[in-house]
Protein backbone atom coordinates (compact mmCIF):
# COMPACT_ATOMS: atom_id res chain seq x y z
CA UNK A 1 0.00 0.00 0.00
CA UNK A 2 1.49 3.22 -0.75
CA UNK A 3 2.12 5.98 1.86
CA UNK A 4 -0.57 8.54 1.76
CA UNK A 5 2.85 11.13 2.92
CA UNK A 6 6.52 10.49 1.51
CA UNK A 7 9.22 12.49 2.24
CA UNK A 8 12.74 12.35 0.88
CA UNK A 9 15.82 15.13 1.68
CA UNK A 10 12.79 17.71 2.57
CA UNK A 11 14.90 20.83 3.24
CA UNK A 12 13.89 24.56 3.72
CA UNK A 13 16.12 27.35 3.88
CA UNK A 14 15.63 30.95 4.34
CA UNK A 15 18.68 32.79 2.80
CA UNK A 16 21.71 31.51 4.58
CA UNK A 17 19.67 29.57 7.66
CA UNK A 18 18.67 26.28 6.94
CA UNK A 19 14.85 25.74 9.03
CA UNK A 20 14.77 21.84 8.07
CA UNK A 21 17.74 20.27 6.71
CA UNK A 22 17.24 17.43 4.37
CA UNK A 23 14.85 15.11 6.48
CA UNK A 24 13.04 11.73 5.36
CA UNK A 25 9.26 10.50 6.92
CA UNK A 26 5.98 8.72 5.23
CA UNK A 27 2.79 8.17 6.81
CA UNK A 28 0.84 5.18 6.03
CA UNK A 29 -3.09 4.93 5.63
CA UNK A 30 -4.90 5.02 8.76
CA UNK A 31 -1.13 5.76 10.79
CA UNK A 32 -0.46 8.78 13.21
CA UNK A 33 3.40 10.22 12.74
CA UNK A 34 4.00 12.32 15.65
CA UNK A 35 6.80 15.14 14.68
CA UNK A 36 8.32 15.97 18.30
CA UNK A 37 11.05 18.04 19.04
CA UNK A 38 12.04 21.81 21.04
CA UNK A 39 10.90 24.90 20.13
CA UNK A 40 13.03 26.08 16.65
CA UNK A 41 13.53 22.27 15.75
CA UNK A 42 11.74 22.75 12.68
CA UNK A 43 8.64 21.10 13.13
CA UNK A 44 6.26 23.98 12.20
CA UNK A 45 8.32 24.61 8.96
CA UNK A 46 7.70 20.53 7.96
CA UNK A 47 4.29 20.95 8.60
CA UNK A 48 3.91 23.91 6.41
CA UNK A 49 5.34 22.47 3.74
CA UNK A 50 3.26 19.16 3.72
CA UNK A 51 0.31 21.88 3.58
CA UNK A 52 1.77 23.30 1.53
CA UNK A 53 1.77 26.84 2.88
CA UNK A 54 5.49 27.01 2.04
CA UNK A 55 7.44 25.77 -0.81
CA UNK A 56 10.40 22.93 0.15
CA UNK A 57 13.33 24.26 -1.05
CA UNK A 58 14.69 21.20 -1.89
CA UNK A 59 13.75 17.28 -1.88
CA UNK A 60 10.51 15.61 -2.69
CA UNK A 61 7.38 15.77 -1.33
CA UNK A 62 4.40 13.27 -1.94
CA UNK A 63 0.90 13.40 -0.89
CA UNK A 64 -1.19 10.71 -2.23
CA UNK A 65 1.67 10.19 -5.32
CA UNK A 66 1.01 13.84 -6.17
CA UNK A 67 4.34 15.87 -6.28
CA UNK A 68 3.31 18.80 -3.84
CA UNK A 69 6.05 20.78 -5.44
CA UNK A 70 4.35 21.05 -8.93
CA UNK A 71 0.73 20.93 -7.84
CA UNK A 72 0.34 21.95 -4.25
CA UNK A 73 -3.70 23.10 -5.66
CA UNK A 74 -4.37 18.99 -6.28
CA UNK A 75 -2.75 18.19 -2.75
CA UNK A 76 -4.57 20.84 -0.82
CA UNK A 77 -7.88 18.81 -2.16
CA UNK A 78 -6.65 15.97 -0.56
CA UNK A 79 -5.40 17.56 3.08
CA UNK A 80 -6.66 19.56 5.81
CA UNK A 81 -4.73 21.52 8.19
CA UNK A 82 -5.83 22.51 11.99
CA UNK A 83 -2.59 25.14 13.23
CA UNK A 84 -2.10 25.85 16.86
CA UNK A 85 -3.13 29.42 16.78
CA UNK A 86 -6.39 28.76 14.37
CA UNK A 87 -8.86 31.41 14.50
CA UNK A 88 -12.62 31.25 14.40
CA UNK A 89 -15.15 33.88 13.57
CA UNK A 90 -16.75 34.34 16.80
CA UNK A 91 -20.18 36.36 15.86
CA UNK A 92 -20.72 33.12 13.81
CA UNK A 93 -22.72 30.19 15.21
CA UNK A 94 -21.46 26.73 15.24
CA UNK A 95 -23.04 25.59 12.90
CA UNK A 96 -23.10 28.35 10.50
CA UNK A 97 -19.11 28.12 10.70
CA UNK A 98 -19.45 24.80 9.73
CA UNK A 99 -21.78 25.31 7.35
CA UNK A 100 -19.44 28.51 5.38
CA UNK A 101 -16.41 26.03 5.34
CA UNK A 102 -17.91 23.19 3.76
CA UNK A 103 -19.11 26.05 1.08
CA UNK A 104 -15.48 26.24 0.47
CA UNK A 105 -15.16 22.70 -0.28
CA UNK A 106 -18.09 21.72 -1.69
CA UNK A 107 -20.53 23.29 -4.98
CA UNK A 108 -23.09 20.77 -4.84
CA UNK A 109 -25.63 21.55 -1.91
CA UNK A 110 -26.11 17.46 -0.76
CA UNK A 111 -22.23 17.48 -0.37
CA UNK A 112 -22.05 20.31 1.34
CA UNK A 113 -24.88 19.40 3.65
CA UNK A 114 -23.11 15.89 4.25
CA UNK A 115 -20.15 17.76 5.36
CA UNK A 116 -21.57 20.29 7.55
CA UNK A 117 -23.32 16.85 9.11
CA UNK A 118 -20.16 15.44 9.74
CA UNK A 119 -18.67 17.96 11.30
CA UNK A 120 -21.26 18.32 14.14
CA UNK A 121 -21.39 14.92 14.96
CA UNK A 122 -17.55 14.67 14.82
CA UNK A 123 -17.33 18.15 17.28
CA UNK A 124 -19.64 16.71 19.74
CA UNK A 125 -21.50 20.17 20.77
CA UNK A 126 -24.92 19.16 19.58
CA UNK A 127 -27.55 22.29 20.78
CA UNK A 128 -24.14 24.44 21.61
CA UNK A 129 -23.75 24.52 17.46
CA UNK A 130 -26.85 26.94 17.79
CA UNK A 131 -25.00 29.56 19.87
CA UNK A 132 -22.71 31.60 18.74
CA UNK A 133 -18.88 30.62 18.95
CA UNK A 134 -17.78 33.82 21.16
CA UNK A 135 -19.13 32.06 23.52
CA UNK A 136 -17.20 28.53 23.59
CA UNK A 137 -14.99 28.18 25.76
CA UNK A 138 -11.44 26.99 24.31
CA UNK A 139 -11.95 23.23 24.54
CA UNK A 140 -15.22 23.53 22.31
CA UNK A 141 -13.65 25.99 19.80
CA UNK A 142 -10.42 23.62 19.60
CA UNK A 143 -12.97 20.61 18.83
CA UNK A 144 -15.00 22.89 16.45
CA UNK A 145 -11.69 23.66 14.38
CA UNK A 146 -10.93 19.98 14.48
CA UNK A 147 -14.40 19.17 13.26
CA UNK A 148 -14.00 21.76 10.28
CA UNK A 149 -11.06 20.30 9.42
CA UNK A 150 -11.94 16.77 9.26
CA UNK A 151 -15.12 16.68 8.01
CA UNK A 152 -14.02 17.05 4.54
CA UNK A 153 -12.41 13.86 4.76
CA UNK A 154 -9.25 14.06 3.66
CA UNK A 155 -6.69 11.53 3.30
CA UNK A 156 -4.06 13.44 5.68
CA UNK A 157 -4.90 15.32 8.42
CA UNK A 158 -1.80 17.89 9.65
CA UNK A 159 -2.66 18.86 12.96
CA UNK A 160 -0.14 21.41 14.71
CA UNK A 161 -0.89 20.64 19.04
CA UNK A 162 -4.51 19.60 18.64
CA UNK A 163 -4.90 19.80 22.61
CA UNK A 164 -3.13 23.30 22.83
CA UNK A 165 -4.17 25.08 26.30
CA UNK A 166 -7.23 22.42 26.88
CA UNK A 167 -8.35 21.12 30.12
CA UNK A 168 -7.29 17.63 31.19
CA UNK A 169 -11.18 16.40 29.87
CA UNK A 170 -11.36 18.13 26.63
CA UNK A 171 -7.89 17.21 25.76
CA UNK A 172 -9.03 13.58 26.13
CA UNK A 173 -12.00 13.77 24.34
CA UNK A 174 -10.02 15.81 21.12
CA UNK A 175 -7.34 12.45 21.33
CA UNK A 176 -9.89 9.73 21.42
CA UNK A 177 -11.32 11.70 18.58
CA UNK A 178 -7.76 11.89 16.60
CA UNK A 179 -7.66 7.83 17.20
CA UNK A 180 -11.03 7.10 16.05
CA UNK A 181 -10.00 8.77 12.71
CA UNK A 182 -7.06 7.27 11.76
CA UNK A 183 -9.03 3.88 12.99
CA UNK A 184 -11.24 4.83 9.87
CA UNK A 185 -8.19 5.28 7.64
CA UNK A 186 -7.05 8.70 7.94
CA UNK A 187 -3.35 9.19 8.11
CA UNK A 188 -2.29 11.84 10.41
CA UNK A 189 0.65 13.65 10.78
CA UNK A 190 0.81 15.83 14.22
CA UNK A 191 3.28 17.52 16.04
CA UNK A 192 2.84 17.98 20.44
CA UNK A 193 4.90 19.04 23.22
CA UNK A 194 2.92 16.97 25.50
CA UNK A 195 5.14 13.45 25.92
CA UNK A 196 2.27 11.48 27.35
CA UNK A 197 -0.24 12.50 24.50
CA UNK A 198 2.53 11.49 21.79
CA UNK A 199 2.47 8.44 23.23
CA UNK A 200 -1.27 7.83 23.31
CA UNK A 201 -2.12 9.01 19.95
CA UNK A 202 1.28 8.11 18.00
CA UNK A 203 1.88 4.80 16.09
CA UNK A 204 5.59 6.29 15.20
CA UNK A 205 7.46 9.22 16.30
CA UNK A 206 10.06 10.94 14.89
CA UNK A 207 12.12 13.44 17.02
CA UNK A 208 13.40 16.23 14.97
CA UNK A 209 16.06 18.60 16.20
CA UNK A 210 18.51 21.36 14.57
CA UNK A 211 16.49 20.64 11.23
CA UNK A 212 17.42 17.02 11.05
CA UNK A 213 14.81 13.93 12.28
CA UNK A 214 17.46 12.37 14.83
CA UNK A 215 15.38 9.15 15.38
CA UNK A 216 12.67 7.85 15.06
CA UNK A 217 10.13 4.24 15.44
CA UNK A 218 7.57 3.64 17.70
CA UNK A 219 7.09 4.99 21.10
CA UNK A 220 8.47 1.49 22.64
CA UNK A 221 10.94 0.84 20.15
CA UNK A 222 12.43 4.50 21.12
CA UNK A 223 12.23 3.85 24.70
CA UNK A 224 14.43 0.69 24.93
CA UNK A 225 17.11 1.88 22.00
CA UNK A 226 17.67 4.55 24.36
CA UNK A 227 17.00 2.60 27.63
CA UNK A 228 14.18 5.17 28.88
CA UNK A 229 11.21 5.14 31.00
CA UNK A 230 9.08 6.93 29.38
CA UNK A 231 9.12 9.13 25.93
CA UNK A 232 10.03 12.19 27.83
CA UNK A 233 13.23 10.93 28.67
CA UNK A 234 14.01 10.09 25.05
CA UNK A 235 13.10 13.44 23.94
CA UNK A 236 15.53 14.40 26.42
CA UNK A 237 18.46 12.65 25.56
CA UNK A 238 17.65 12.97 21.40
CA UNK A 239 16.75 16.54 21.28
CA UNK A 240 19.38 18.78 22.53
CA UNK A 241 20.24 21.22 20.18
CA UNK A 242 18.05 22.60 17.68
CA UNK A 243 17.62 26.04 15.36
CA UNK A 244 15.09 28.52 14.28
CA UNK A 245 11.77 26.73 13.02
Amino acid sequence: MQPVLEASGLAKRYGQLEAVRGIDFSVEPGEVFALIGPNGAGKTTTLRMVATILTPSAGELQVCGIDARKEPARVRERIAYLPEEAGVYKNLTGIAYLRFAAALFADDARERDAMVERGAEVSGLGERLRDKVGTYSKGMTRKLLLARAVMVRPDLAILDEPTSGLDVLNALEVRELVRGLAREGMAVLLSSHNMLEVEFLSDRVGIIANGRILASGTAEELKRAHGARNLEEVFARVATGGGAE
